[in-house]
């Protein structure tokens, strides 16, 4: 989804939730869906900022709780870190966490999908939903 789409449809699901669209609500929704990264709270606020939104870090707890809320982002909690935020578009992907520099990377593999149904098959489950989360370190 492109961004200004994107932006489009976080604004409107905050309308529905009864939050008013302020200048500098649009603006911090447009920094929040161009983020190609995992960014949290106050890089977004960072973010916004620099764009000239003028926006408080309040108004950017506030907004990205709504946004949860409406299942328009997922907050991602990894060990150590602040919350982390990233659109909910539907498309399943697991997350390496470099323990060293917290830069957080999207992967898919089919053989872990295969053979974690498997597993749960095995035991006499289906997956309903799942996270997985790598904390790794590059080699030596």
């Amino acid at each position: 989804m492109e961004i200004e789409n994107r932006a489009q449809a976080f604004e409107d699901a905050l309308r529905r939730a009864g939050v008013r669209i302020t200048r500098q609500r649009a603006a911090l929704l447009r920094v929040l869906a161009a983020a190609e990264d995992h960014p949290d709270a106050t890089q977004l606020h960072q973010r916004a900022m620099a764009a000239g939104a003028g926006v408080s870090l309040a108004t950017v707890y506030r907004t990205l709780s709504a946004l949860e809320t409406q299942g328009m982002i997922q907050k991602l909690e990894f060990e150590g870190e602040p919350a982390r935020f990233e659109p909910a578009d539907g498309h399943h992907h697991d997350h390496m966490i470099d323990v060293e520099t917290g830069e957080v990377m999207e992967f898919v593999n089919e053989r872990i999908e295969r053979l974690q149904a498997e597993i749960a098959a095995e035991m006499g489950y289906e997956i309903v939903r799942h996270r997985l989360e790598l904390y790794v370190r590059r080699r030596r």
